[in-house]
C-alpha cells in the first residue's frame, strides 16, 4: 500500500503539483489529428492536466493549443473566427495566432496597437502531430525533448489505427491496469467450463484479437495458473514486467508488457507477427481521463476486418459513441449481465476494454491506495508505483527522468512467448525479441 502523501502525490496532476509538473515535462497526446480536419475549421475544446484549453487548425495546417480566455474582456475563444492565420474573439475582434501573438487589435488605435499587442500574449503550447495524434509539450524545459519513438507512430499510417476512449477515473489507476496482467487469470476469462467449450468461450471473451494472438491454450493457461511470476527490469524509457505461466509440461506461457513514461503502456499478447496494441493515459483532470489506444503491425497493413473490429468494440477498443464516450460506462453499470456472469464469462460485461474500465473506475474516482492488501502477483503495479514517484522526486531536484533525453528508448515490444521453463528472463526476451529488454531495430521507418 502507500501513504497517503504518496497517493496525493501519484494521482495529482495539476499544475505545480509533482506529477503535474512530470507529466508536463513530456510530450503527451491531446486530440486524435482527425479532430480537426481542415485549416480554419472549428476550434475544438480540450482539458488536460487540469488545464481548460482550446485548439485550432491554422490557415496553414499547424495545430494550436491555447488558452481560451481573450485578455480583453475574458470572452472564451472557442466561440471566436479561425481565419487568416489565427483565432479572432467574437466579442471585439481581437486575433491571435498558434503561438499565442495578438495579431490585430481593431478597437485601438493604431499608434497603440503594437504596444498593446506585446502585452496580450496568451499562453500557448508547442503543438507537434505524431503517429496520427496531435502532442503537446506543456512544460518549461528548452529546447523541448524530442518526441518519442514509439513504433505505432514509425509504422505507415496503413499500418496502423488509433483512436481514444474516455474513463471515468484517476488515470494512475487506468494505468495500473496495464501493468497488473495477473487479471487476466479473471477479469477477462470465460466462466470455468470444459476443455471443449473454451475455444468458443474463449473467442467471444477476448472479442477483436486474433485466434493466433489469444489461443484456446492460453486462455486455458491463464486460467489454470492464477499466480503467475514476475520478473521487472528498468530501461531507458520505462519498465518491462514479464509474467510466467505453467503451460505445457517442460514450457512456460511468457506475458510481457511495456511502461514507458510518463503515461504509456504496450499490451503483453502479441505473438511473433501478429499485431500489437497499446494505450496512452493522459490526465482529464484528477478523476478523468482520456486513454489514447492504438494498433499497429511492423510488417503489413492492417485488414479491414482488423480495422472494423477496432471501431466497433474489439481488442482494446470499447462500442462508443461519436464523442468516444463508451457505450458501457459508470452511468449504466457497463451494462452488466448477471446471466451472462452465471454461464458466460466472469464478469458479465462485454468486451476486454469495458472490464478493464469497470473494474478500474469501481476503486472509485480516485483509489485509496492506503486499504490496499498486496500480494506477489502485484510486483508490478508496486514497480510502476515506484517509477513515478522517483521520477518526479528527480525532477524535482533538477534530475532528468528516464526517456527525456533519449528519444530511442521507446523503441520497444512487448508481446507473449511460450519459452522453456529453464529459460530465465533475459534469455526469454532475447528468444521473443533478440534483445532482452524488448528493443527493436533502430531502422524503422516512418
Amino acid at each position: 500500500m502507500l501513504s497517503r502523501e504518496d497517493n496525493e502525490a501519484l494521482t495529482r496532476t495539476n499544475a505545480g503539483t509533482p506529477m503535474g509538473e512530470l507529466f508536463r515535462s513530456y510530450w503527451i497526446p491531446v486530440l486524435l489529428s482527425e479532430q480537426l480536419p481542415e485549416p480554419d475549421g472549428a476550434p475544438v475544446r480540450i482539458k488536460v492536466l487540469g488545464e481548460e484549453l482550446i485548439a485550432f487548425r491554422d490557415s496553414e495546417g499547424q495545430v494550436a493549443l491555447v488558452e481560451p480566455r481573450c485578455p480583453h474582456r475574458g470572452a472564451n475563444l472557442f466561440f471566436g473566427r479561425n481565419e487568416d492565420g489565427g483565432i479572432r474573439c467574437a466579442f471585439h475582434g481581437w486575433k491571435f495566432n498558434a503561438r499565442g501573438e495578438c495579431l490585430d487589435m481593431p478597437t485601438i488605435p493604431p499608434e497603440v496597437a503594437p504596444r498593446m499587442c506585446e502585452k496580450a500574449r496568451i499562453k500557448a503550447y508547442p503543438t507537434r502531430e505524431w503517429g496520427d495524434f496531435v502532442w503537446a509539450y506543456m512544460g518549461s524545459r528548452q529546447p523541448a525533448p524530442e518526441l518519442p519513438q514509439m513504433e505505432f507512430a514509425l509504422v505507415p499510417p496503413s499500418h496502423r489505427h488509433v483512436s481514444k476512449k474516455f474513463q471515468e477515473c484517476n488515470w494512475a489507476q487506468a494505468a495500473e491496469g496495464g501493468v497488473d496482467t495477473a487479471h487476466f487469470s479473471f477479469l477477462h476469462q470465460p466462466v470455468l467450463t470444459s476443455d471443449e467449450q473454451l475455444a468458443e468461450k474463449a473467442a467471444r471473451a477476448t472479442r477483436g484479437y486474433s485466434q493466433k494472438t489469444m489461443s484456446q491454450d492460453h486462455v486455458k493457461w491463464m486460467r489454470d495458473d492464477a499466480r503467475p511470476r514476475y520478473e521487472v527490469k528498468k530501461h531507458g524509457s520505462g519498465l518491462v514486467l514479464g509474467a510466467s505461466r505453467r503451460a505445457s509440461p517442460g514450457q512456460l506461457y511468457w506475458r510481457i508488457a511495456q511502461y514507458l513514461m510518463p503515461c504509456h503502456g504496450y499490451t503483453p499478447s502479441a505473438t511473433e507477427g501478429q499485431t500489437y496494441h497499446g494505450q496512452t493515459w493522459v490526465p482529464i483532470d484528477d478523476e478523468n481521463c482520456w486513454v489514447y489506444v492504438y494498433s499497429w503491425n511492423p510488417t503489413r497493413p492492417l485488414t479491414d476486418e482488423e480495422r472494423q473490429s477496432y471501431r466497433t468494440g474489439g481488442a482494446v477498443y470499447p462500442e462508443m459513441d461519436g464523442n468516444w464516450m463508451p457505450t458501457r460506462n459508470r452511468s449504466n453499470d457497463y451494462l452488466i449481465d448477471r446471466r451472462m456472469q452465471k454461464s458466460e464469462n466472469f464478469t458479465g460485461i462485454v468486451g476486454v476494454s469495458e472490464q478493464d474500465a469497470a473494474i478500474q473506475d469501481s476503486q472509485g474516482r480516485i483509489a485509496d491506495r492506503t486499504r490496499e492488501l498486496l500480494g506477489p502477483t502485484d510486483i508490478g503495479v508496486v514497480q510502476f508505483r515506484r517509477l513515478m514517484l522517483d521520477a518526479a522526486k528527480t525532477l524535482a531536484v533538477g534530475g532528468v527522468p528516464l526517456g527525456l533525453d533519449d528519444a530511442a528508448a521507446y523503441r520497444v515490444r512487448a508481446g507473449g512467448i511460450v519459452a522453456p521453463e529453464e529459460a530465465d528472463f533475459d534469455q526469454v526476451m532475447a528468444l521473443r525479441f533478440g534483445d532482452e529488454l524488448g528493443r527493436i531495430d533502430a531502422a524503422v521507418q516512418s
